[in-house]
């Protein structure tokens, strides 16, 4: 038998140093504790917001790379709200959480391409404005 089957920690559902946890999984101390990791992924998902309509409004990035940029961001932030409000690890029991950031990432994807798609496809189908002009009179 291991050292480990013995340890009181172990039996007791704590964590401790030697298991693995995320930022926002801490052992519970106080509630300033909680209150302080709750308002720092609050501010990581709000710099992420910001960061977001920036990159959509800035001329500094190049403009086939604004929607890159705009992914990136989602991705970023659903990461937050997973560690910091879902408090997911990278322990065999939270393999559910890590499975709901990779669905979240292909819903994205897909909103995100079946939107420009439908945009791209819209403006090919459009008639000119000159015509259009042209019915309204």
């Amino acid at each position: 038998m291991s050292h480990l089957e013995f340890d009181p920690h172990h039996y007791a559902g704590s964590l401790d140093h030697r298991e693995d946890h995320a930022p926002g999984d801490e052992p519970e101390e106080s509630a300033g504790h909680w209150v302080l990791n709750y308002v720092l992924g609050l501010a990581f998902a709000t710099v992420l917001t910001i960061a977001s309509f920036w990159a959509a409004t800035t001329h500094l990035i190049w403009a086939p790379a604004v929607p890159v940029a705009i992914v990136v961001f989602a991705i970023a932030q659903m990461g937050v709200h997973l560690v910091f409000f879902l408090h997911i690890t990278t322990g065999p029991d939270n393999t559910n959480n890590v499975l709901a950031l990779a669905f979240g990432t292909l819903v994205v994807f897909l909103i995100f391409a079946g939107s420009v798609w439908i945009m791209d496809h819209l403006t090919h189908n459009m008639m000119p404005m000159d015509q259009l002009m042209d019915m309204q009179r």
